[in-house]
């Protein structure tokens, strides 16, 4: 007999996966016509006549199907920049802190097990990438999440670049149903549901949830950061739905990664 709240799950990453299949495809055609678009004027460009051509929309997030995912769906350009060269300790472990309207909110990272995200995260707080972003996304049913770290704010935005995927065996092998347990307090990162395709945003795990072992784990919050998050988990998601913004805005004023 399967439980509703199973049945919850199952239907959570059956929608999740239909979502995904759907932005990889309006990624290609967005491919394609861009391809198109530089032959056309290139060509244009030769024999002196300009053209003016527009893409209808292929590189934006489906807002209407929001799946209960930690999805991130970068347009076609945002993958374009290398990332930043590697320049941390990996003997160390490092503490993202983040300095929010709903409190602080820190956890530390492993250089050793995920170098290139670790990386990553100390060269963007490093800017200031993050300074006055907002946690955009809380997910309440199927997968108990809240997702940060995209400058636009929609589900959209990154870095520029992406970078691998790390440390996908930490939290064991997939059981049937294709996922593993993310624990309580974990935080990993967001993709668009390919491989390798992590950039700046990622979900903080405020309850156990299950998924499928594809997104990077790479830090643990501190018990005080982690009853944040669940106190912004019990609010809810604005406007009573299971899967948005959350209801307690969750703007993020300073961020910053040191040696823990």
């Amino acid at each position: 007999m399967v439980s509703s709240d199973q049945r919850r799950r199952q239907l959570a990453r059956e929608k999740f996966e239909r979502q995904q299949q759907r932005r990889e495809e309006a990624r290609r055609r967005t491919r394609r016509l861009t391809v198109v678009i530089a032959s056309v004027v290139a060509v244009a460009a030769i024999v002196g006549v300009g053209s003016y051509l527009a893409l209808d929309g292929d590189g934006k997030k489906d807002k209407s199907d929001a799946a209960a995912s930690p999805s991130a769906s970068p347009s076609a350009s945002e993958s374009s920049a290398p990332e930043p060269a590697l320049k941390i300790d990996k003997k160390v472990k490092y503490t993202m802190s983040l300095k929010t309207s709903q409190g602080d909110i820190a956890f530390t990272m492993d250089a050793a097990k995920t170098p290139h995200t670790t990386n990553s995260f100390k060269s963007l707080a490093d800017k200031g990438f993050f300074d006055g972003t907002k946690c955009h996304r809380l997910t309440t049913q199927g997968i108990f999440v809240l997702q940060c770290g995209d400058p636009k704010g929609d589900g959209t935005g990154g870095p520029g670049y992406t970078i691998p995927d790390e440390n996908l065996t930490a939290l064991g092998k997939a059981g049937k149903d294709g996922t593993v347990t993310y624990p309580a307090g974990t935080v990993a990162m967001a993709n668009t549901g390919q491989a390798h395709t992590g950039g700046s945003q990622f979900f903080l795990v405020y309850k156990d949830s299950k998924l499928p072992p594809t997104y990077t784990p790479f830090g643990t919050m501190d018990d005080a950061s982690l009853k944040a998050v669940k106190d912004i988990g019990a609010a809810g998601v604005a406007g009573g739905a299971a899967d948005g913004a959350p209801k307690k805005a969750v703007d993020i004023s300073k961020a910053a990664v040191d040696k823990s």
